[in-house]
């Protein structure tokens, strides 16, 4: 769950927290946190998503697409230089889509416990806030995937891991991870199957601050980081310290995707679904994911519902 910058943070201290400023390139990856946004990838309208709206569905503004999504960490969405403009990677991929239907769009920063309240009352048309797709979600909203939910571990550059490809691999390393997280349970479970197996088991570390787990990572005092893909690669290519040595489903053994989110019933699904895979035939998709370095998380289509995660 990501956290919410404050819109009052003055763009100084924005741009020391991220630790680059609007336009600036670290490692060979160019950041644009202007509000203005003018390298963002646009579409033209698509007819055969168009054709899927329903007559009846009322906007929450005419003509306008209104997504939710919680300003917070790269490449998902922060506060573009203005601290009030929500720029990242979910914003272009709803522009990507308001496109598509011919819509203009409206983003809207929200805390993430709001963004469900939000849509089954009609403040919102969608959410795009890197929402896995889950069997209880799927009770009460409708599902369009665009992104793979992948967790990786990372391991400092000159690190001896090469490779963590299957459970047995973390058997005896120090591995920090965040509590309360998929990824937690994930790597429990792994721990406790390698000692089954007469295996070490696996020291897990765990760090509320985020400075002092790059510093335990860099220092050697833990081998690894386990966590979402998508944030651990683009701090990877922005600070060039880490590196990433594997990479699993975020609700492994099970698949798991992230949707853009509509209330169940609303009728704007398909309609999403379709102008995502228009967008995927024609690469502006593509290269949607490659400006906010989430290449290694695209879907081949989208689909409509899918199974989602397991309610146990």
């Amino acid at each position: 769950m990501p956290s919410l910058v404050s819109r009052s943070l003055p763009v100084l201290a924005l741009a020391l927290a991220l630790g680059f400023s609007a336009g600036a390139s670290a490692e060979g990856l160019k950041v644009d946190l202007r509000p203005e946004q003018p390298d963002r990838i646009r579409a033209e309208p698509v007819q055969a998503a168009i054709d899927l709206l329903p007559k009846d569905y009322a906007f929450v503004t005419p003509g306008t697409f209104t997504v939710a999504t919680n300003p917070g960490n790269l490449p998902f969405s922060v506060y573009a230089t203005d601290t009030k403009t929500p720029v990242g990677g979910e914003p272009d991929l709803a522009q990507l889509v308001a496109d598509s239907l011919g819509l203009k769009l409206e983003v809207v920063a929200v805390a993430w416990p709001d963004w469900p309240l939000g849509l089954t009352s009609g403040k919102y048309d969608a959410a795009i806030t890197n929402i896995t797709v889950t069997e209880a979600r799927k009770e009460k909203f409708d599902f369009s995937t665009y992104r793979a939910d992948l967790l990786g571990f990372y391991v400092p550059n000159d690190s001896k891991i090469q490779s963590i490809a299957r459970p047995e691999d973390v058997a005896g390393l120090k591995v920090a991870v965040s509590s309360g997280t998929n990824q937690e349970e994930i790597l429990l479970r792994w721990s406790k199957e390698n000692e089954k197996k007469g295996l070490k088991p696996t020291d897990i570390s765990y760090y509320d601050d985020e400075a002092v787990q790059d510093l335990a990572l860099q220092s050697g005092r833990i081998d690894a980081y386990f966590g979402p893909n998508s944030t651990s690669a683009f701090k990877a290519a922005r600070v060039g310290k880490t590196r990433l040595v594997g990479t699993f489903s975020g609700g492994w053994p099970e698949t798991a995707e992230i949707a853009v989110t509509t209330k169940k019933g609303a009728g704007l699904a398909d309609a999403i679904t379709a102008a995502i895979n228009a967008q995927i035939a024609n690469g502006n998709y593509a290269k949607t994911l490659a400006r906010w370095n989430l290449s290694a998380e695209a879907v081949k289509e989208s689909r409509t519902n899918p199974a989602g995660l397991p309610k146990s």
